[in-house]
This record gives C-alpha cells, structure tokens and sequence, in this order.
C-alpha cells in the first residue's frame, strides 16, 4: 500500500522517530508518572493550607476607607435629586449629577489581590498544566496505534477509542480549571472596583469575602478531581492495555 504514496526515506525516518520517541514518553507516563503524580496529590490534599477549617483566615483586608458624607443644601430628599438630575439632563446642562464617588487613585497605591489564595493558585496552575500536557501526549499516543480501517475485529479500536475519548474529556476539564481561575480574578476586580466607587456599602465587601470563600473550596476541589483523574486515567489504560496496544488480533496466532 506504501506504493501508493510516495514518501520521502528522510522524512519517514523522521516520523518512525517521532512516533517512538511519543511511544516511549506515554508508555512511561501511565506506567510510572502517573501513579507517581496521584500519590503527590493525595499528600498535598492532606496539607494544612489546603484543609483551613476556618475560612476567616483566608480573608484579605481592603483597605478602602469609607468617606465623609457630602452634605447636600439644595435638595433635601433623593426624590428631589432625581427631579434635579433629570431637568438638567432635559435641560443640556454641561454638569451632570455623577453618582458613586469619582476614583482617580487608590488611597493605598495599587490594591493587593488576597495573598493567601494566590500562593495558593500559584501552587495549583502548575499542577493543571502538567495534566493538560501529559494527557495530550498519551492521546498521542493511543491515537497512531489505532490501525487502518477495516470491516470487522474492531473491538480493540472501540477501546482505544473510548480512551482517546476519556483523555480529551480530561483535558478540556482541565483547561476549564484555568478559565475558572481567571474569571475569579475578573470577578473580584469588579468588586472591588465597586467598593472604591461606592465605599458605603457594605454588601460589596461581604461579597468579595463570599467571592475569596468560594474560591479556596474551589482550589481544593480542583486538586481533589486532578487526583481522581491520574487515578482514572491509570487504572483505565492498564486494565485495557492489552487491546490498546494490539487492537486486532490475528487468526494466524492461533495456528502455531
């Protein structure tokens, strides 16, 4: 069949190279790293900065005083103020009623995101990545032992499929660890951007405190699921290693 398509000597070799260097990379992952990798996570979800009992530890001071109130001699009321508002705005007034307080700078420089939970993510990120990447490697992997299509004895190729399918399942949830730690970040930025805006109101700060909360259970749980996948991931390729790495077998085997 090779004589249908010519390939280039170099290339080819190459590619055999390529394929062996995969084959002997994913072979070693799932036989030694990845048992390897959910014993050190199981270790680390007995750590005491992961198993804080209680959350107020975690909590991160804003430092964002609350200011004087603005004493208003012309109105007297808020519905006066709306009245006022919205006649200069029919009017086409040039000074328009701003509400919440105009923020140029923070009082403090630059506000400081909580340091206990970036520690935290700083430990767990990695953790996500090394996942992404070794999953896509043994993906790889199982990926060029499927043989060539055929009609029928494709019970092996089902499995392999299967584990290709479990592998890429793997790596989207851990790509969705990632895009939930950034949308922590974007969502506390918003809070606190409205707590320098309306300093005055307390349900903005108790909602960042909820939001830092959220988060440290979340990052447990996050290491808890990377756990628990290594440990899939292990024990579904070794108990179908067999049909992996021989999808079909031969009725020649049989005669000798």
């Amino acid at each position: 069949m090779s004589s249908l398509l010519k390939v280039d000597n170099e290339i080819k070799t190459k590619v055999d190279a390529f394929r062996e260097r995969i084959t002997s990379e994913a072979e070693d992952l799932v036989a030694n790293f990845f048992p390897k990798k959910l014993l050190e996570l199981d270790h680390f979800l007995k750590d005491p900065i992961i198993n804080i009992a209680d959350l107020k530890e975690i909590h991160s001071e804003i430092n964002l005083t609350v200011p004087d109130p603005i004493l208003l001699s012309n109105l007297h009321d808020g519905l006066e103020a709306q009245n006022a508002k919205k006649r200069k705005l029919e009017d086409g007034g040039d000074e328009a009623m701003v509400t919440g307080t105009k923020v140029f700078v923070m009082p403090g420089g630059m506000m400081k995101s909580n340091g206990s939970l970036v520690d935290l993510i700083e430990k767990v990120k990695p953790e996500i990545r090394t996942l992404i990447e070794k999953c896509n490697t043994v993906k790889m992997w199982v990926q060029l032992l499927i043989p060539r299509i055929e009609d029928g004895n494709n019970f092996g190729v089902s499995i392999q499929e299967e584990t290709v399918a479990e592998l890429r399942t793997v790596e989207g949830e851990a790509a969705s660890y990632l895009d939930q730690i950034s949308r922590y970040y974007i969502t506390r930025a918003k809070l606190v951007s409205k707590i320098a805006k309306y300093p005055h109101v307390e349900d903005y700060r108790r909602t960042v405190t909820e939001i830092d909360e959220k988060e440290y259970i979340s990052l447990k749980i996050i290491v808890s699921e990377l756990r628990n996948q290594y440990v899939t991931l292990h024990d579904m390729i070794l108990k179908n290693i067999e049909k992996i790495k021989r999808p079909r077998s031969s009725n020649t085997d049989a005669l000798y």
